[in-house]
């Protein structure tokens, strides 16, 4: 397990996500300057990354991996396809729900099919930033089961960082501890004792659509001097 940080078990709200990326910027504030790079999770932790990439002098990039959805628990990860097409398997979750390779590889086509079409759209404003031996650091709004995160942070080890830090600022405490394991170092704001949904920690919690996506990676761009 990598060095787990949890700030507070506050039940307390965030304004909105910005705040929220703010307040993990401050929490990292030794990072600043370290040539990092911020990886939102699609589509609430683009936002929170935003702030987070600013407060840190940052790359900001967003994830585009998604999870393999495990037959009779779609919520539990068997593993994750990255954008470049290459596939993590949790292999014990394989054998214990007797995953066979037909559905593993009709997962795999299915999940891949959305990250093409997300790409094709996202990567006109955006080009992927590099992580080979960069400091990565993923986060998102929340973690309820973690299941995204997880895929995330699979799918990026895989791009071989220096070193990958998960950033949250509300997260079931369980679900942190668990995800503490797939990476270097987890921050986490706040894991409050009763935990339902992430939006019940936000005071301001607007559905993030595409279009928002892009208006957040055009901007950092311009930030990073990028045509």
């Amino acid at each position: 397990m990598g060095k787990l940080t949890i700030i507070s078990r506050s039940s307390e709200l965030f304004k909105d996500r910005r705040e929220a990326g703010w307040l993990l910027g401050r929490e990292l504030a030794k990072l600043q300057g370290k040539n990092a790079v911020v990886l939102g999770i699609p589509r609430g932790g683009i936002i929170v990354g935003c702030e987070l990439a600013r407060e840190l002098e940052a790359d900001l990039d967003i994830v585009l991996s998604r999870k393999l959805r495990t037959p009779g628990q779609l919520e539990l990860a068997m593993g994750s396809v990255a954008e470049d097409g290459k596939v993590f398997l949790n292999e014990s979750v394989v054998r214990e729900f007797g995953v066979s390779e037909d559905f593993i590889r009709r997962e795999k086509e299915y999940q891949l099919a959305e990250i093409v079409r997300r790409r094709e759209f996202v990567r006109q404003f955006r080009p992927k930033v590099p992580l080979k031996d960069r400091m990565v650091i993923v986060t998102d709004d929340g973690v309820a089961t973690g299941a995204t995160m997880q895929a995330a942070l699979w799918a990026a080890r895989q791009e071989q960082p220096q070193k990958l830090i998960a950033a949250l600022p509300v997260g079931s405490e369980e679900t942190v501890r668990r995800l503490a394991a797939d990476v270097d170092e987890m921050v986490c704001l706040r894991a409050p004792p009763v935990f339902y949904a992430v939006g019940q920690f936000y005071a301001r919690f607007d559905q993030v659509e595409d279009e928002d996506v892009i208006e957040v990676l055009r901007a950092e761009c311009e930030r990073a001097g990028i045509k």
